[in-house]
């Protein structure tokens, strides 16, 4: 597919800011017991929702403003395939949804923030193999 140069820079954004987000989750875990981990798990929800925006503006596939993950899903080209099941979206898109607030949510164990940033860290491997490299630009 060839898009076309403002077609890019939007795809260029939002894989900067999935990068960015990412970084975050990756950065915060490495803090001891003091981590965080409802925002390790918040970013990494955040840079696979990105890395989905980016994958369906590259193909000029309207999205809505949503943080569910398996809505977004649900709207990519049947051409690839990403690493992630419906199951890994779900729990995804709970940590940008129920945890973003206070509440009555379930602990989050370092366990669930280190396979939340494992999910990320899949989803922008494969997201990143499939773009063209004027979009990655070698990052």
């Amino acid at each position: 597919m060839s898009a076309r140069p403002e077609q890019i820079d939007v795809v260029r954004q939002w894989v900067n800011k999935a990068d960015n987000d990412l970084k975050n989750a990756v950065h915060t875990l490495t803090m001891e017991e003091d981590c965080p981990l409802d925002t390790v798990c918040f970013h990494a929800q955040q840079c696979v929702e990105k890395y989905l925006k980016a994958w369906l503006a590259f193909h000029a596939i309207d999205f809505p403003k949503s943080h569910d993950l398996t809505e977004l899903a649900a709207l990519l080209p049947d051409d690839r395939v990403v690493p992630l099941s419906t199951d890994d979206y779900v729990s995804l898109t709970d940590y940008a949804i129920v945890t973003r607030y206070p509440g009555d949510w379930e602990i989050i164990h370092r366990t669930d923030a280190e396979r939340a940033v494992t999910l990320a860290q899949q989803m922008r491997s494969a997201i990143r193999a499939m773009f063209p490299p004027e979009v990655t630009d070698g990052r």
